[in-house]
């Protein structure tokens, strides 16, 4: 199947939507379920994430901002009173961590790239739908982010806090991560987040907060040999030589994003240059049945599994390489990755499979909705591409 507009809103609207539309709605109490696992088995008692539901909510709106069709809106609105009246917390701010599956608090920390999510997804819901309690908010976390995350000595955004925003021993995202005080992860989304937010509220001290993150990106994160450094302790010394492939693609196009949506033409064009170095880097991880495997280092590939989200990205990220550039090699590399994609990750029961693991099967032990696997990635790239490859 040939890579196009109509084919990418075909998978969007038959295959990823319908699978979070059927099976996911948790009616007894609210909101949606927190786990479906690989073999397509609802956990219903699984504990509900704040990324999960940031993602449903963003993954929502943005459908609704595309297509303007009200079923897209009952359930984008479903996801936000959820986080409003359950992940919000009310006392101290920003969102909590974990819920259990009936809504009460059980990690309370606060997780500045979870933050960051529900400043994304409140955006989007508001230039959905202008709720203003969704633009309050966003403002809220963002002034949160500002007043406890950001470091005014050394620059740059702390991972995580407690859930009174005071120290935090432990501030890994997750237990692959290391723990250490500056992550690129979380600058990338905070990154994303900020960008959205000032399209609907362009406000000058965010545009400083936003041009500081791309320059940020520019000068600290891109490393000598074209990819992402990913973390880095509270002074910015480089603790880890791993490369993400996924990442290195998917900040390419957020980081150029970033600074279009700013408008400042000499940042468009380094982040230009930038969206091409990072995607040339990446490029090392694509395997010759196209496929974007995970990590590596310097020199080689390390880890071989070829996770669903780092697939999603690499196809916009080569499209934009291709706009930007001319060179139809990006193009057909594309199209060998989207080929990749329908032969092994759709799954025809709805959703894509978390992975292809290393000995080159699909591996059911991950979920097929959880925490970490949301519509976000899929549904942001069939987007993306829609308007990208429209003729």
């Amino acid at each position: 199947m040939k890579l196009t507009s109509d084919n990418c809103e075909k998978l969007l609207l038959d295959n990823i939507l319908p699978f979070w539309m059927n099976r996911m709605i948790d009616y007894e109490f609210k909101g949606f379920y927190g786990r479906v696992n690989g073999k397509n088995q609802l956990i219903a008692e699984a504990p509900k994430a704040a990324i999960l539901n940031t993602r449903i909510l963003w993954s929502f709106a943005a459908v609704y901002n595309h297509y303007g069709d009200q079923q897209y809106k009952i359930l984008a609105t479903r996801a936000f009173d959820y986080l409003r009246n359950y992940l919000m917390d009310d006392e101290f701010g920003g969102v909590f961590w974990l819920l259990d599956h009936k809504g009460e608090p059980m990690e309370t920390k606060k997780q500045v790239y979870a933050q960051a999510f529900a400043i994304y997804a409140l955006s989007e819901f508001y230039q959905s739908t202008q709720n203003r309690t969704a633009m309050e908010l966003a403002r809220s976390i963002y002034e949160l982010i500002e007043n406890h995350s950001f470091d005014s000595n050394k620059n740059g955004y702390l991972e995580a806090f407690n859930r009174t925003w005071g120290f935090l021993p432990d501030q890994r995202l997750s237990e692959k991560d290391a723990n250490e005080a500056k992550t690129m992860n979380t600058h990338l989304h905070v990154l994303e987040a900020y960008t959205r937010l000032f399209q609907i509220w362009p406000d000058a001290e965010l545009a400083n907060k936003l041009e500081n993150l791309i320059e940020l990106f520019l000068q600290r994160f891109i490393n000598e040999h074209g990819y992402f450094n990913l973390f880095f302790d509270e002074e910015w010394n480089v603790r880890s030589q791993t490369q993400s492939f996924g990442h290195d693609i998917e900040g390419g196009w957020l980081l150029l994003r970033a600074a279009e949506v700013l408008g400042y033409p000499e940042l468009i064009i380094s982040c230009q240059e930038a969206a091409i170095t990072l995607t040339e880097a990446a490029l090392k991880g694509m395997d010759q049945d196209g496929g974007l495997m995970y990590e590596g280092d310097k020199s080689q590939v390390t880890n071989r599994e070829k996770h669903w989200w780092p697939q999603a990205e690499a196809l916009v990220g080569l499209v934009n390489a291709y706009q930007l550039s001319g060179e139809k090699q990006y193009l057909e590399l594309a199209q060998q990755n989207w080929n990749f994609i329908l032969d092994n990750l759709v799954d025809p029961q709805g959703e894509w499979h978390w992975m292809v693991n290393s000995n080159g099967m699909v591996d059911y032990k991950e979920d097929k909705a959880g925490p970490w696997k949301a519509p976000y990635h899929n549904t942001r790239a069939m987007l993306e591409l829609m308007a990208r490859l429209k003729s």
